[in-house]
């Protein structure tokens, strides 16, 4: 039986595996409101990365970053933070481990708005210096699950917009986390935000509590879906992947 969790593995094991491809999963260890765990955000990636390998074949995944880049969560207890600098080494190094041990097709699961910019830097550092190497990316699952689900599925704000430990996370934790939620503590605030552009703004500038949104609105059914519908997404798009060698498929349009 394949084992599809990298720390699980011996290098007997491993060796005796056909494995061509590595999901990675990235996170933070941050205050979201009274009623989510600090790791909400890698406890979700993680568990999108292994239900993704579970639906693949020669697919393991790396063990999990419970840092990430969180300077502008702060002012609640406790965030442990990476600086950007750091953090985007720490993904280069990874992948540039992966890649030394032949592995040159790599996923990204990321669940944490911080480590966007970094994972963008590191990822395409390391397809300039080695070009042969196929790397995606699911940068925000926030989004994406908002833009697959219909436009009323969820109650308040809009779906990319869904918070910090707001419905949609709150929703999906149920569903991943359920003994570590605590719903008659969840509370949130929405921040009347531009949609077309961005003020950059520290955490505290958008809510009382340490999170956004309306938590209250959250139900597990909400986050069954929000899962499923995320891992068909990723299973299906690293199967296309690995039938397209990695690359896009460009048409001339007539």
């Amino acid at each position: 039986m394949e084992r599809i969790k990298l720390e699980e593995n011996n290098m007997k094991s491993f060796t005796g595996e056909s494995f061509d491809k590595a999901i990675l999963a990235f996170g933070s260890c941050e205050c979201h409101g009274e009623h989510l765990p600090y790791g909400t955000d890698t406890f979700v990636s993680y568990d999108l990365a292994l239900e993704t390998a579970r639906r693949l074949g020669n697919t393991f995944v790396v063990p999990p970053l419970w840092y990430g880049m969180s300077m502008h969560y702060r002012h609640k207890p406790v965030c442990i933070s990476l600086t950007n600098d750091t953090l985007i080494r720490v993904i280069r190094d990874v992948l540039e481990s992966l890649l030394h041990w032949g592995i040159k097709k790599v996923f990204v699961v990321n669940g944490h708005d911080g480590n966007i910019p970094c994972i963008d830097v590191a990822t395409r550092d390391m397809k300039i210096a080695h070009p042969d190497m196929g790397i995606a990316v699911l940068e925000a699952w926030w989004v994406t699950a908002g833009n697959l689900l219909p436009d009323d599925y969820f109650e308040t704000w809009e779906g990319s917009g869904l918070g910090h430990g707001g419905e949609g996370e709150t929703s999906i934790a149920l569903e991943i986390v359920p003994h570590l939620v605590d719903m008659e503590n969840a509370k949130g605030m929405v921040p009347d935000m531009d949609k077309n552009l961005r003020l950059v703004w520290n955490f505290n500038e958008l809510t009382d509590y340490g999170a956004t949104g309306v938590p209250e609105k959250a139900t597990r059914e909400k986050g069954k879906k929000m899962k499923e519908v995320l891992v068909d997404c990723l299973a299906d798009f690293i199967q296309r992947m690995d039938k397209q060698g990695w690359r896009y498929e460009s048409v001339a349009k007539k």
